[in-house]
């Protein structure tokens, strides 16, 4: 059935054995690995963490590493890194590809099956020019995982939170006439999607919709919550920062019926990982607040699974 975990950027102090540990004995089934860059300058909240740090391993400590995993009972739902590898300033795109590619092999190393990412953006560009940007830059970077088995699962998040990601935000994944577009240009099986509804909550979009429109593109679940206030929306109206009439909530504390979104899921036979992002500032307080909410958004989510 559907295997529960959590991020693992949450945990940023903790080893990858301390986050497995509390992953087991919070009963969680998976968790997502972040793999930023070992010495990764990236102060956005919840970048720059690194659990598995790829490229610092040598091929020979990816394969010790992949036979300690293999006795462990929590397992890894894929490897997750999310900068901006369309941005404008193209050495730093290139060295966030790169970091991607570098990424995949780890996967095929340590026999992890995904690899989460953003497709990325110009955001001082228009969709079109973002579209012409990625049949440049992206199918190398698909075609790799293609040799390798790997399955990228590329979050819909828009990535425009604060005005420095203004006007376009550093995702062009966004919407479902775009994944259209971008799964045309690169039909394989392996491009996908790591699918989080709660975008589409503050975009005014059906978060169920994609659950059943690209069943076969759901290569990995995000379970994040949002909560969009109405009085703020009212005031500011749908083209303003969007930070500015939404916030992240943990699963149970926002807009989402998590009850209907697991139905949905069950109805296409989705059988792959689930995973909580926790982004809820509520709970940013200290380490204690950091663990309720990761048992808070379980105890929820518990109750619609078997």
């Amino acid at each position: 059935m559907l295997d529960l975990g959590f991020v693992s950027a949450i945990l940023p102090n903790k080893s990858l054995d301390e986050v497995l540990a509390f992953a087991q004995k919070e009963h969680f089934a998976c968790i997502e690995v972040m793999c930023w860059p070992s010495e990764n300058a990236d102060t956005r909240r919840y970048a720059g963490v690194s659990h598995i740090s790829v490229d610092a391993l040598s091929h020979d400590e990816l394969l010790a590493l992949k036979d300690k995993l293999a006795n462990q009972p929590v397992k890894i739902s894929a490897l997750g890194y999310y900068p901006n590898p369309m941005d404008p300033d193209e050495k730093q795109a290139s060295f966030y590809r790169n970091h991607i590619k570098k990424i995949i092999k780890a996967a095929s190393d340590l026999g992890i099956g995904n690899v989460n990412t953003f497709v990325g953006r110009d955001f001082t560009k228009n969709i079109d020019y973002n579209i012409s940007k990625f049949k440049e830059v992206w199918p190398e970077i698909i075609d790799l995982a293609d040799s390798l088995n790997i399955k990228i699962g590329i979050e819909n998040c828009p990535m425009f939170f604060s005005d420095d990601e203004w006007p376009g935000g550093k995702n062009l994944a966004t919407t479902p006439k775009i994944w259209d577009q971008l799964f045309s240009i690169i039909p394989s099986n392996n491009f996908g999607l790591n699918y989080d509804p709660s975008h589409m909550v503050w975009q005014m979009m059906d978060y169920l919709y994609p659950i059943y429109a690209y069943k076969e593109k759901l290569h990995h679940i995000h379970l994040k919550d949002v909560k969009v206030y109405h009085d703020k929306l009212n005031q500011v109206g749908i083209l303003a920062n969007p930070l500015e009439y939404h916030s992240p909530k943990i699963p149970g504390l926002g807009d989402i019926n998590w009850g209907s979104f697991i139905s949905a899921l069950n109805d296409v036979r989705y059988r792959g990982p689930i995973v909580i992002e926790v982004e809820d500032k509520a709970y940013e307080g200290s380490d204690e607040d950091i663990v309720k909410a990761i048992r808070s958004a379980r105890n929820h989510l518990n109750q619609f699974l078997p």
